[in-house]
Order: C-alpha cells, then sequence, then structure tokens
C-alpha cells in the first residue's frame, strides 16, 4: 500500500511521531511518505491517517 500527504499538511508532526517507518519532513518541513506501507506497519501508518488534524493523509492499495 502507499501512504500519500497532501497539499495542506500543517507540519504538527503527528505522522512522523506514529510511524516514522512511513513519514518524514521532506526539506520543506513538511510530511512525506517515504516508504511504502507493509503489513509490519500498516496499523500504525492508519493511526497516523486517523490522527491527521487536518485530514491530508490518505493511504491506498497500488
Amino acid at each position: 500500500m502507499k501512504a500519500i500527504v497532501h497539499e495542506g499538511c500543517i507540519a504538527c508532526g503527528a505522522c512522523v511521531a506514529t510511524c516514522p517507518e512511513v513519514f518524514t519532513f521532506n526539506d520543506d518541513g513538511v510530511a512525506e511518505a517515504y516508504a511504502d506501507v507493509t503489513t509490519e506497519n500498516e496499523e500504525a501508518a492508519q493511526e497516523a491517517r486517523d490522527s491527521c488534524p487536518v485530514s491530508v493523509i490518505d493511504i491506498k492499495e497500488q
């Protein structure tokens, strides 16, 4: 699966703190998904998506 951080990220850090295996901050200081969502980190990635205060994260099948 693939995580996508859409425009509108406010760089709160919730996703990076919840699932650093998938999310990181880019050079612009906003979150991005740098790795695929695997069965090992799927639950944490979904928790990161659900905790996003501006709801800009999607997780989709590839």
